[in-house]
């Protein structure tokens, strides 16, 4: 069944007058906000593009038991939640929503998702683990075709997995890490099996929060769930949680070393900070060793959570940023400053290697109710810019997302921002409504005034499935007589993020090493020839999305396969 919400609306518009482009692209344009659809369905607490079908599959909890969506007769019958007293859930919680035309596919789904995780396989499939209750030691599978729907294994995890962290692997394989009362990790068994036992983690155990309330009473804060996890280009694993992180070897099952604290607060649920592996520089011959740095953002002060919990006092958010170099043997955190203070925000790498920092709030921390004075002014991180000269705010939107927003992506450059819940279901007479509107938010790089210099790839002549260490072709339509093999043209490829809650899973860019440009194969057609990434440590198997960068400007991006 499909919904189509199709309705004429003026296009929400927050942006500075465009200006003629300077060789670099910028023209201080800020952005620009538009509203396409009104209503999502269910509550995109959820949010990942699926490759092939350029669709972004978006899901709730099922323990609310409602949503704005009512499963249509094919998808019948209900859900059974509970048999002896004969309660069904007749509601949708999980849907595709097609990003060019904003209609809603509705799936359907058993086990309960809330606060779970995921990972796009080798074939651009969709594996999700852990959630609430019957959930929790679940693994989800849902292929991407016309008539595919969720599969579910109750008992696939050893260890309830509320609030864990999924990482795709060299091998195109998952771990899963942490989560509520699981100070542990495992493997994610094949479809259809079950492991037996999780491999504990004393760092996991040692990072969690509590305060002494005296007389053995003790206020619970966590501070370490949703950790944040990334895989480093020699195949290590970087684990943060709380102000501390460690280099993990996935093959030893042992802790390489430990990292120093960043100082400042706590950075993981509920006092949700945001991170990011940024942009990995490859070349056409790349040395042993390849640089790779994690930037981590706001956050709350340690005891935050209480205070909001206990007190309804909403102390500030974190305003700082701490980055490392994660290959170096003296790693150590370089503070910056934002523009302003976020919890619960989103980051979402662009195709020009720059980070936008969208959605959260400036006070509380994350959990129902806990935030206040919503940040609706995206800022754009520019990483390879110096230090001090790395911000900049853009348009601000007018829609509130914080507790349960997500961002997501889209192959034209833009991003997708939805969700945005405060509260144990879905409520619209309240300050903070549960937000179900969808909007698109074109970062300054989609300035009008800079179209010309957007590249458009030639999809049908341009290889779509590519062998590490081996080298491709990428073919575009061009207004430039002659491209150049220099810092202007840049190719890059992303892996899409799994968001929710604040943390983006898998999220990667890589810029590759350029071999040579051949100008006018055809008439206006250039060719780009490009070094595939080494290995899967570098680029896990699976699927990306390419684009070609010109003078800061991105082309719409095409899907391409490793492996």
């Amino acid at each position: 069944m499909f919904i189509k919400v199709l309705y004429i609306l003026p296009l929400l518009l927050v942006s500075a007058v465009g200006a003629p482009g300077n060789e670099n692209g910028e023209t201080g344009y800020k952005g620009k906000w538009e509203l396409v659809s009104q209503n999502s369905g269910v509550s995109a607490m959820h949010a990942i593009l699926l490759p092939k079908v350029n669709k972004v599959l978006m899901y709730d909890a099922t323990i609310w038991r409602i949503s704005k969506f009512p499963l249509p007769p094919q998808k019948m019958p209900c859900h059974m939640v509970d048999p002896v007293n004969k309660i069904q859930d007749c509601w949708c919680h999980s849907v595709l929503f097609d990003i060019e035309t904003s209609e809603l596919k509705a799936l359907k789904i058993e086990t309960d998702t809330w606060c779970s995780s995921g990972g796009l396989t080798v074939d651009g499939n969709l594996v999700s683990t852990g959630g609430y209750r019957g959930g929790a030691n679940t693994a989800r599978y849902l292929s991407t075709c016309d008539n595919c729907d969720w599969k579910e294994y109750p008992t696939a995890l050893a260890d309830p997995r509320w609030y864990a962290t999924q990482v795709t692997l060299p091998d195109g394989g998952f771990i899963v890490v942490g989560g509520r009362d699981a100070f542990s990790y495992e493997y994610i068994p094949l479809e259809g099996q079950s492991n037996k036992k999780a491999v504990f983690l004393p760092f996991l155990r040692d990072t969690s929060d509590n305060i002494n309330l005296g007389k053995q009473n003790f206020f619970r804060l966590e501070n370490n769930l949703y950790p944040f996890v990334h895989l480093a280009p020699d195949g290590n694993l970087f684990i943060f949680a709380n102000n501390r992180s460690i280099l993990f070897n996935p093959v030893d099952n042992k802790v390489v070393r430990e990292l120093p604290v960043l100082p400042g607060g706590s950075r993981n649920y509920p006092a949700s900070g945001m991170s990011v592996l940024l942009p990995i520089k490859l070349y056409v011959e790349n040395a042993k060793q390849i640089s790779a740095d994690v930037l981590v953002c706001g956050g709350a002060q340690w005891d935050a959570f209480y205070f909001a919990e206990t007190k309804k006092q909403l102390l500030p958010a974190l305003k700082d940023c701490g980055r490392i170099s994660l290959m170096k043997k003296n790693a150590a955190w370089k503070k910056e400053v934002m523009p302003s203070a976020r919890v619960m925000g989103d980051m979402t790498i662009l195709p020009t290697g720059d980070v936008l920092m969208i959605n959260g709030a400036k006070t509380g921390t994350s959990a129902w109710g806990d935030a206040e004075q919503p940040n609706l002014v995206p800022v754009l991180y520019k990483s390879k810019e110096k230090k001090g000269t790395r911000f900049q705010e853009l348009a601000a939107g007018t829609i509130p997302r914080m507790y349960h927003s997500s961002s997501v992506l889209l192959p034209d450059g833009k991003v997708l921002v939805a969700g945005s819940n405060t509260h144990d279901g879905y409520k619209y007479d309240v300050k903070y409504p549960t937000e179900l509107r969808v909007e698109k938010f074109s970062p300054p790089y989609l300035d009008p005034s800079l179209a010309t210099l957007r590249q458009e790839i030639m999809v049908e002549t341009t290889d779509k499935i590519i062998n590490y260490g081996k080298r491709f072709r990428v073919n575009v339509r061009s207004n430039e007589l002659k491209l150049r093999k220099n810092n202007d043209l840049k190719i890059t490829m992303y892996a899409p993020a799994f968001t929710t809650h604040g943390i983006s899973m898998n999220q990667r860019l890589l810029m590759l090493g350029l071999v040579d440009v051949i100008n006018n194969v055809w008439p206006g057609i250039h060719s780009i020839v490009v070094a595939a990434p080494p290995s899967g440590k570098v680029a896990p198997p699976g699927y990306y999305l390419l684009h070609v960068v010109y003078k800061g400007v991105p082309s719409v991006a095409m899907w391409i396969q490793i492996k």
